[in-house]
């Protein structure tokens, strides 16, 4: 199983997906503002604002799926904020601030969903491609 994380082809198909989902959602969020906020109880300037980072986050993550090698350090960055807005949107909902309907809460806990997947795929790709520091003996 390490081995198919260990593909060199692995993470970067890992930014791939993370790309077009953030690109599905963004355009989603973009492009129908007032109907999602009806939809979901969350308010319109939320939507639109995180909409347009994660169209701007996608062509970031397109952009670093499309090297030969991979950016281990960003992708590292990517992992944690992935996690990061996993963290949010649990926080968004338990504030209560905002009459959030059932379908904004499986809005929200979707991409909380999503993006925990994404940055564990990311993590376990950083890890099996990890290369031994130089002068450090390994035992057996």
């Amino acid at each position: 199983m390490s081995s198919f994380f260990a593909s060199p082809r692995f993470l970067s198909r890992v930014m791939w997906v993370d790309a077009l989902s953030c690109a599905a959602t963004g355009v989603l969020q973009v492009g129908f503002t007032d109907a999602l906020a009806r939809l979901t109880g969350l308010p319109g300037g939320l939507l639109l604002s995180t909409g347009l980072f994660l169209l701007a986050y996608a062509a970031a993550a397109a952009a670093m799926a499309r090297r030969a090698a991979p950016p281990r350090t960003l992708i590292g960055l990517v992992a944690i904020g992935n996690f990061g807005w996993a963290a949010a949107c649990a926080a968004l909902l338990a504030s209560g601030l905002f009459a959030v309907t059932a379908l904004g809460t499986a809005w929200v806990v979707a991409q909380a969903v999503t993006v925990v997947l994404l940055a564990e795929a990311q993590w376990m790709g950083l890890r099996a491609t990890r290369q031994p520091r130089a002068g450090l003996a390994t035992s057996a």
